[in-house]
Order: C-alpha cells, then structure tokens, then sequence
C-alpha cells in the first residue's frame, strides 16, 4: 500500500507552506504501511517557537485555501515547541530545531520510502539529520 494522491498532494502544499515560512530539515515520509490511521508524515522544524506558530498558520491557511482540507486535530499551541497537525490522510509535525534533535523522528521512520517534495521545499533540508548524523542519533537517549 502507497500513500494516496489526496495525501501527496496534501504533503506536497504543507511542504511548500512551510518553506514559504523559512522552515528547514523538511522532509516527508509514506508511512501507509507501517500504520493504518494516516498515509504520510511531513517534519519540518523552526529555530524558535514564533517560528513554529507561523509555519503551522501558513499550512494551515493555504491547505484551507488551495486544498479545502481543514485539519481534525491541532496539539501542541501552548509552548509552540512541537505543533502536529492531523489532516487524518496525512500528520504533520512542525517542531523547535531542538526538539527536532532530541526526539530525532526521523529515525523512528527511517525504515519508510521519503515522499519527494517540491524542490523550494527542500533546499533547507538539512540541519537536523547532519546534526544526528554526527551525534549517531543518541542524542534523545542520553537524558
């Protein structure tokens, strides 16, 4: 099972929003065949928690706006460290750099095939995964 054309084209705006705030380490992954309550995952991450709140108010607004989709859940407002957005066919986390680091998702879904994203969307891809390449990716674990 892939992820729908629905869900790709939802990932492919998030994405494209989220560049459009300046985020960075953005990247999606077709998670359908490991779980069966969403099709994909889009991470992207802000060096501060404004940051944060602005790429999630973008995707939003222009998922709204371009694709009529509304999202079923929004967690994570208060500190605006970590923002998910559930769309039900796809999750999208948008997360302070550090929290990117510590909790290192990438990892968990490493095994999944990466969704290709527009190419403005992914040239500040990056930082995280050099960053948890150098640190082997433990970094979450020490604490």
């Amino acid at each position: 099972m892939t992820a729908t054309d629905r869900s790709i084209e939802l990932i492919n705006a998030a994405a494209q929003a989220a560049a459009d705030r300046l985020a960075h380490d953005i990247i999606a992954y077709d998670v359908s065949d490991v779980l069966s309550i969403t099709d994909a995952f889009l991470l992207a991450s802000a060096p501060n928690d404004r940051q944060v709140k602005s790429i999630v108010d973008e995707i939003e607004e222009q998922l709204q706006k371009k694709l009529g989709a509304k999202p079923v859940r929004r967690e994570g407002d208060r500190d605006a460290r970590w923002i998910l957005l559930d769309y039900v066919d796809i999750v999208i986390h948008v997360q302070h750099s550090e929290e990117r680091v510590f909790y290192a998702l990438e990892r968990l879904w490493k095994d999944c095939p990466e969704i290709p994203l527009p190419e403005d969307a992914v040239k500040t891809r990056g930082k995280a995964e050099e960053h948890a390449q150098l640190t082997g990716g433990t970094e979450g674990e020490q604490s």
